[in-house]
């Protein structure tokens, strides 16, 4: 395990928002890169399973995804996240930083920075079973202001 940085406490602004869905959730996530809405995305993943004000930073992970395209790097990414909170020891993250994103090869490597969830200290919001691709959406364009993502979530 790595050691926590006077940068892993700094937590961004939220980007992100939910949108319903029939039986599912759909998350709304942006930034001002593509990096950033991916990094938000997460976060807003995290922030649906339980409320993240009551989430410490005690310990950091490192992940790697990737994928055959974009649309398939945001799910091995989402899903990757997920795994982390689903296997023991149930890592729930407060702060989701992409360290290393190679859009040309579709390859990211992810510091999560977090603490293992405990149901007498974080809320159980709502579980999250699985990344869809249902409807997903990267919005990457270089005229854009901003960059979208729209993922479903299967709850």
């Amino acid at each position: 395990m790595e050691e926590i940085t006077s940068d892993d406490l700094i937590i961004p602004e939220e980007k992100y928002e939910y949108l319903d869905h029939t039986a599912d959730v759909q998350l709304h996530a942006w930034g001002s890169t593509l990096k950033e809405a991916f990094e938000q995305c997460g976060m807003a993943m995290y922030g649906y399973m339980t409320d993240l004000k009551r989430v410490e930073i005690k310990e950091i992970h490192n992940l790697e995804a990737e994928g055959h395209d974009m649309d398939s790097l945001l799910f091995h990414f989402l899903d990757e996240l997920l795994f982390l909170f689903s296997a023991d020891p149930f890592i729930i993250g407060k702060k989701v930083t992409i360290t290393e994103f190679d859009s040309t090869n579709f390859k990211i490597k992810v510091r999560v920075a977090g603490e293992t969830f405990d149901i007498r200290k974080h809320s159980q919001d709502c579980e999250v079973k699985a990344i869809t691709y249902s409807a997903m959406q990267i919005y990457d364009e270089p005229d854009r202001e901003k960059k979208e993502l729209f993922v479903i979530v299967d709850i």
